[in-house]
């Protein structure tokens, strides 16, 4: 901590001209109450759906949900993705726990929708990779 804080005192020097102890202790305060904003549960939640889209099979399901922009029966997601049957209930099984779809059961078939969570993720992940 004594580097970081080191360091700091050294960019707050470029940056004001001139650094005191009070312009350094004011800094970390600062810095220390958005950290303290940030819920722990929260920040949980948010890593678990981004962990979730962190895998070939999952985003592909979560992006073909998205575009179809209705439900999807389990055996035409099966026809988009290469694996197991027990692999594509696993992949469904996390998506529903972070959040990005919905499924439900109609007769004998199993259906998914994705969440307006997954459109706006997507959204927003499409939006950054084209405005490079």
């Amino acid at each position: 901590m004594a580097q970081a804080t080191e360091r700091l005192q050294r960019y707050l020097e470029d940056e004001l001209g001139a650094c005191r102890t009070e312009d350094v202790e004011q800094r970390l305060d600062e810095l220390s109450t958005l950290e303290t904003a940030l819920e722990v549960e929260q920040v949980t939640t948010e890593l678990d759906v981004l962990s979730s889209l962190a895998n070939e099979t999952r985003y592909t399901l979560v992006r073909v949900l998205v575009g179809a922009q209705e439900e999807l029966c389990v055996c035409e997601l099966h026809a988009v993705v290469d694996v197991t049957e027990s692999g594509l209930s696993h992949a469904l099984s996390q998506l529903v726990d972070a959040g990005l779809v919905t499924g439900r059961k109609d007769g004998r078939w199993k259906k998914y929708r994705a969440t307006n969570r997954a459109i706006t993720l997507i959204t927003v992940l499409e939006g950054s990779v084209s405005d490079e």
